[in-house]
C-alpha cells in the first residue's frame, strides 16, 4: 500500500518533462496562454457549422411537433455559437 501523505516540509515533486516532440510549436498553450489567430478561426468556424446544425435540427423539430427537442436544440444552438465568439475573442 503507497502512503500517499506528503511531508509538508518536503516540496511537491517535480512535472514529468515533455515528451521531445511536444517542447516547441506542438505543445498546447497554458491556461494564461493565447491560441494563434488561425486556430481560433478554425475552432470558430467548426462551432458555427454545428450552431447552424443545431439551429436546423431545432428548426425541423418544432415544425414537425416535437417542442421539447426543438428547444433543446435551441439552446445547443445559442451555446455553440456563445462558445464559438468567445473563443474567436479570447486573446
Amino acid at each position: 500500500m503507497i502512503d500517499e501523505r506528503r511531508d509538508p516540509d518536503r516540496p511537491p515533486p517535480d512535472p514529468a518533462p515533455a515528451p521531445p516532440g511536444l517542447r516547441d510549436a506542438a505543445r498546447p498553450p497554458g491556461p494564461g496562454e493565447a491560441r494563434p489567430l488561425i486556430e481560433r478561426v478554425g475552432m470558430a468556424a467548426i462551432a458555427a457549422v454545428v450552431a447552424l446544425l443545431f439551429a436546423g435540427m431545432a428548426a425541423m423539430s418544432l415544425a414537425s411537433g416535437e417542442p421539447f427537442l426543438g428547444v433543446m436544440s435551441v439552446i445547443g444552438a445559442f451555446m455553440t455559437a456563445w462558445v464559438g465568439v468567445r473563443t474567436l475573442l479570447r486573446g
